[in-house]
């Protein structure tokens, strides 16, 4: 059996934001003041940390939109606790995993057209996921792994890479 669009957008997206609730989980249970932890950046022009999490939700739950069609549901970027950036990762998990993999039939070929300033590149299906989805999601992911450990909490790569779901 060949890899789907489904298998290699939707299990893989929410299998990272499972990663990231973890490694919310182990930094807000690690002491550090939490104010501190949450605006913590890993240089002066990235991100803090409740960013990571925001741009992560919207690059997984965008991408099922733009593979799908099926429209992803809002969200304001105005967490400020543990509790309400786990509660974004798990609507965006609610999201993802409502989108039935039927929804996918022929995105590997549908056009995906972004607009972001002066960026405003057009992908196949296939070549956004591959080429710029995974790899920004994957980019806020490690960011925020990495902002932790930056900031002292007891995490390393295997908190990264998750459990093994075989």
């Amino acid at each position: 059996m060949s890899l789907s669009m489904y298998k290699v957008s939707a299990p893989v997206f929410v299998r990272g934001l499972k990663v990231m609730a973890e490694l919310l989980r182990k930094a807000e249970a690690s002491g550090k003041a939490p104010e501190a932890l949450l605006a913590a950046r890993l240089a002066d022009d990235m991100l803090p940390l409740t960013a990571q999490v925001q741009r992560a939700s919207d690059t997984s739950k965008l991408s099922i939109e733009r593979l799908t069609g099926v429209a992803a549901p809002k969200f304001p970027d105005n967490e400020a606790s543990f509790e309400q950036l786990q509660q974004r990762i798990a609507n965006t998990i609610a999201y993802i995993e409502g989108v039935g993999e039927e929804h996918f039939a022929d995105s590997e070929t549908r056009e995906v057209a972004l607009s972001f300033g002066s960026f405003k590149p057009t992908f196949t299906g296939e070549s956004y996921l591959l080429t710029f989805a995974l790899p920004n999601f994957y980019f806020h992911v490690v960011t925020l792994h990495d902002i932790l450990r930056n900031q002292g909490v007891k995490i390393g790569k295997i908190d990264y890479l998750g459990p093994y779901e075989g």
